[in-house]
């Protein structure tokens, strides 16, 4: 049975404020560890973007690149990291469907749109989750004006035309400098005490 996601976030907002006001030294831990594997995917994605952009200022390479190596950086990633951690980006506009966001991802993008909308929104607004032996640890993605040659309102053509063949049901436009893109995930399962 699936919750509303009214009902989800809610809920996820509650244990949210929890852990933020009660955490552990065992939570932030958790909390440091998951921002250096986000830190790890976003500083690799990022560098490469820039890499591509300062080529090619349309953002064609850089659409290019995105569609080709992006998903192989994030596996690249995880197999650098321990067994028992993962990290990821997914959206509620995504553009690749391998990025699909689950509901506890939905609630905590919800919340931080929530917090936007609010005025009480930082980009450095760390969301934890704990879910059974599972901590969740959200970082948001917010567009700049490089985001926005292949996500914004202006897309050029031919990233338009790139966009329809590759990704036939693409959501991830219209977006305005400073917009939720999405979030950055690490996903950490609890070792066991055995």
């Amino acid at each position: 049975m699936k919750f509303p996601t009214l009902l989800l976030s809610t809920l996820l907002t509650t244990s949210l404020y929890a852990v933020d006001q009660n955490a552990s030294s065992e939570q932030m831990n958790v909390k440091m560890e998951g921002i250096g594997y986000i830190k790890k995917l976003g500083g690799t994605l990022k560098s490469e973007l820039q890499k591509h952009m300062q080529v090619d200022p349309t953002g064609v390479a850089a659409f290019g690149f995105c569609t080709a190596k992006a998903m192989e950086i994030t596996e690249e990633v995880n197999k650098e990291l321990p067994a028992n951690a993962k990290v990821r980006r997914t959206a509620l506009k995504t553009r690749n469907e391998m990025n699909m966001p689950d509901a506890t991802d939905i609630a905590v993008m919800e919340s931080y749109l929530k917090a936007i909308e609010e005025k009480r929104f930082t980009p450095q607004d760390i969301k934890i989750v704990e879910e059974g032996n599972t901590t969740r640890v959200y970082k948001p993605l917010l567009t700049d004006g490089v985001c926005l040659k292949c996500h914004g309102q202006n897309v050029s053509t031919e990233i338009q035309e790139m966009i329809i063949t590759s990704y036939p049901k693409d959501e991830a436009m219209g977006f305005k400098e400073g917009d939720l893109r999405g979030v950055v995930v690490a996903e950490i399962i609890k070792k066991s005490d055995k």
